[in-house]
């Protein structure tokens, strides 16, 4: 029964921004617990570590094992697109989001992806589907720390881009005005199928990523009429479960 492995601890956020989220990965397993948040006394947890209060989503993939959140797909049972795992404590403002994170592929291609969206939207309530910004990750680690707007502009920062979004006359202007680390040390930053501390800070249109410490993306969305932050009903998911065919 081939699937991957994908699992987040140490999930927690800047109590006065509540944040929600979603995890994608073709043929995955997902999970997400808890550690006590008065590590950080300014921080909250978003996960009891014991059942699904406070998310929502398909439960056909969701459940709670072993005190994390689980999605799991299978050849049996595959899903058959994105499908989000919602937090329902509010809506996205300027927060720090930190999370472990670790993505185990185990299937004939080697595949996994998934990521953490955050200013997303609800597009297809039936079916879990959000669009917005999402920190992404995969299972070989060639965009574990990039930037991508789901359902939008597409991919906003590789890993180890400083970039400047402009509004343009069709697409956006994407002009990549530094780096965040040299490709070596964005390379070495996250370990394969180990244990990664995912740390996202949105400060009104900066956003910026970080992997075990190192800033993997830095950007400036100044594209006010597509940016994510600004679409009606924008908030936060942690990325769902998505099959790729």
């Amino acid at each position: 029964m081939p699937m991957n492995t994908f699992s987040f601890t140490s999930l927690f956020t800047v109590p006065r921004h509540a944040v929600a989220f979603f995890l994608s990965g073709a043929l995955s397993f997902s999970a997400i617990s808890s550690r006590a948040a008065n590590e950080e006394k300014d921080f909250r947890s978003l996960f009891n570590g014991q059942n699904l209060a406070g998310w929502k989503g398909d439960t056909s993939f969701w459940s709670v094992l072993n005190g994390a959140i689980v999605g799991q797909t299978t050849t049996e049972h595959p899903a058959r697109g994105n499908t989000f795992l919602v937090w329902q404590g509010g809506d996205v403002k300027n927060f720090e989001l930190r999370a472990a994170f670790r993505l185990l592929p185990n299937n004939e291609k080697h595949f996994a992806n998934s990521g953490i969206q955050y200013r997303s939207r609800i597009v297809d309530a039936e079916n879990w589907v959000v669009a917005g910004y999402q920190a992404d990750m995969d299972g070989d680690g060639k965009y574990v720390g990039m930037l991508y707007e789901e359902k939008g502009r597409g991919i906003l920062a590789e890993p180890g881009q400083e970039v400047r979004i402009a509004p343009g006359e069709k697409k956006p202007k994407i002009e990549i005005t530094g780096e965040t680390g040299t490709p070596a040390r964005i390379t070495a930053a996250n370990h394969p199928r180990e244990w990664n501390e995912y740390v996202i800070i949105a400060e009104g249109n900066h956003l910026r990523h970080f992997i075990n410490g190192q800033l993997t993306a830095d950007v400036t969305d100044l594209d006010e009429a597509n940016a994510a932050n600004v679409q009606p009903g924008a908030q936060g998911y942690i990325e769902g479960i998505q099959s790729e065919g």
